[in-house]
């Protein structure tokens, strides 16, 4: 038991261990991955944040002047470094003066004319940032007098649909927008270019024929179908060189307009090493060390509620247990559920009730001792004492009286020998063939004399097969006890019967007789030490009170038992069960 319970508190705790460690693992795991990848994405986002800025600066301004302001007011947004320099490693602007050396590459080269597009940022299809418009800007009456018919367009066609919106270019041109169907309304005025565009378009037009012209083309003007639409100018071509010309006229038409290339350096504050993206911001470190607290907290806890749990019983148990030493007989301990500490309980509680139990029938034991011994001994002393005082003489009849105290004194230390002797299960029982109806024969003839003085009728039936094996003195004793105490609670002119038969592989002796009988509330407990159906009767009727538990003693060594029936003023019925035939292992000492 105890090492069940060790294993036990030890699988548990390991179970408890295993389950925080990987909860613990997982959540520490899946905490740490999150913010990794918040970081990460943080990272990327402020990057890109600090590009498109710039970029956006770039496209609207025609040089770098005014952009240290736009450098410290994302460098503090983002808690980075950020340094603007020429693509010849002249500083335009930086966040903070740093003695730390610069990457030897730049993060990325911001130009609006040449924009990447792998960097999540709009462009053009020839990489040129939308908001870079240059010539084509609109002046403010041309915006006024554009916002004014989109207006219009925008009310008649909500009036027809209930849908539509206005989009502005970067250069102000506005634009009416539904989501299907013909716009109608006037909305052919807002396609047509301004003269402002008209303008920026006409020019773009000679730098393309100048381009041709040192390609060695002579493709005229008018054929290159060069339009103006909202996005921008297009050219409608198939021809590669066209589309080179196109390009670079634009890149040619807007460099006045625009800052020139710059190289951008983003790091960590204070160092000259790019962002990795692995570094844990504070608020990811508090919460991964929140996650594990919160886990041992748990674990803690839950170690504690199981401690608790598997200590409190054990508490009780040794409480009781120390009680029980004290010399307490009735200490006991509450039982719960059905595992091993519930069993342990279980089994204390019995321990200790047949401990009670025990310990009254030991104190009972004793007192009905001292009761059976007190009266042969009174007589004996006092009828020495009277001998030595010349009261009483010597005589033949009072040592024969004196001897019949000490035979029976004899007998009760003798009885109490037997069943010392089965309690310790010493009782020697030495088997062998026996005849059964022999030795029914010598009970009848024994017994004779003494049932004819009684004025009872003692009646012997023999077996039909009388082999049985058994200890023949041990089986003699038992049956004397119970003949004997047949004849004793037999009225005059009443019978006792003694037979035997068969009944499957046993051998069953019976004695019956027709005596007072017993009360139905009684016969549990015949067979106990020193019982008496009437306490009042003591050795009056003769006998120790011992006769039946050591015929059950005697029973119980041969592998047999005893019964009892009774009806209260007709008669008692013992039976005596013995197996008819057993292995004999020695002399079956001890028993």
């Amino acid at each position: 038991m105890r090492r069940s319970l060790l294993i036990r508190l030890i699988a548990v705790s390991a179970l408890i261990a295993v389950c925080a460690i990987a909860a613990t693992a997982w959540l520490a795991a899946r905490t740490t991955s999150g913010a990794i990848e918040r970081e990460q994405g943080q990272v990327f986002a402020d990057d890109g944040t600090i590009y498109q800025s710039l970029l956006a600066y770039a496209a609207t301004h025609p040089n770098w002047n005014d952009v240290a302001p736009v450098v410290r007011e994302y460098a503090e947004k983002t808690g980075r470094r950020v340094v603007l320099t020429t693509p010849q490693g002249t500083p335009i602007a930086a966040s903070e003066a740093s003695p730390n050396p610069l990457p030897h590459q730049p993060s990325v080269v911001i130009d609006p004319l040449s924009v990447d597009a792998r960097l999540g940022v709009k462009s053009t299809p020839d990489r040129i940032d939308p908001d870079a418009v240059g010539p084509y800007a609109l002046s403010k009456e041309e915006r006024d007098d554009l916002r004014a018919v989109a207006e219009r367009v925008l009310a008649c066609t909500q009036r027809r649909s209930g849908l539509g919106r206005i989009e502005v270019s970067p250069g102000g041109h506005p634009r009416v927008v539904v989501p299907f169907g013909d716009l109608g309304c006037g909305a052919v005025m807002l396609e047509k270019p301004t003269e402002t565009e008209e303008d920026a378009l006409a020019k773009l037009s000679e730098l393309i024929d100048a381009c041709l012209g040192r390609n060695n083309r002579t493709i005229p003007i008018a054929k290159l179908a060069l339009s103006w639409t909202f996005d921008g100018p297009v050219v409608q071509s198939a021809d590669q060189t066209v589309t080179s010309c196109v390009t670079s006229a634009r890149r040619e038409q807007l460099t006045p307009y625009v800052a020139p290339a710059a190289w951008l350096y983003i790091t960590e504050k204070g160092s000259d090493q790019p962002p990795t993206g692995f570094t844990l911001s504070s608020e990811n470190q508090v919460r991964l060390i929140a996650v594990a607290g919160g886990i041992l907290l748990l674990t803690v806890v839950v170690m504690g509620l199981a401690s608790i749990r598997l200590i409190r019983p054990l508490r009780a148990l040794t409480g009781a247990a120390q009680r029980m030493e004290a010399g307490e007989t009735g200490a006991r301990v509450r039982v719960k559920g059905k595992d091993e500490i519930a069993r342990l309980a279980r089994a204390f509680n019995d321990m200790a009730r047949a401990r009670e139990e025990l310990e009254e029938a030991r104190k009972a034991m004793v007192g009905d001792v001292a009761h059976e011994l007190r009266t042969p001994l009174a007589t004996i002393r006092g009828w020495l004492e009277a001998a030595q005082d010349g009261v009483s003489r010597l005589d033949d009849e009072l040592v024969a009286s004196l001897l019949e105290e000490a035979v029976h004194l004899q007998h009760i230390v003798d009885d109490l020998q037997d069943l010392a002797l089965a309690d310790v299960g010493a009782l020697r029982v030495h088997l062998e063939p026996v005849d059964a109806n022999a030795l029914l024969g010598q009970l009848g003839a024994a017994f004779a004399a003494r049932a004819e003085g009684a004025g009872v009728r003692l009646d012997v039936r023999f077996l039909e097969d009388p082999a049985v094996t058994a200890d023949p003195v041990r089986l003699r004793q038992a049956l004397d006890n119970l003949v004997s105490n047949a004849i004793r609670h037999t009225p005059v002119g009443g019978a006792v019967t003694v037979s035997g038969r068969r009944v499957g592989g046993d051998v069953v002796f019976e004695v019956a007789d027709t005596g007072v009988g017993i009360a139905a509330e009684d016969l549990p407990y015949v067979f106990d030490r020193f019982w008496r159906a009437d306490a009042a009767r003591s050795r009056a009727s003769g006998g120790s009170g011992l006769g039946l538990a050591i015929v059950r003693n005697l029973a119980e060594a041969h592998g047999g038992g005893v019964g009892v029936r009774s009806v209260l003023g007709e008669g008692s019925t013992f039976t005596l069960r013995f197996p008819a035939s057993q292995v004999r292992e020695g002399n079956h000492e001890g028993i």
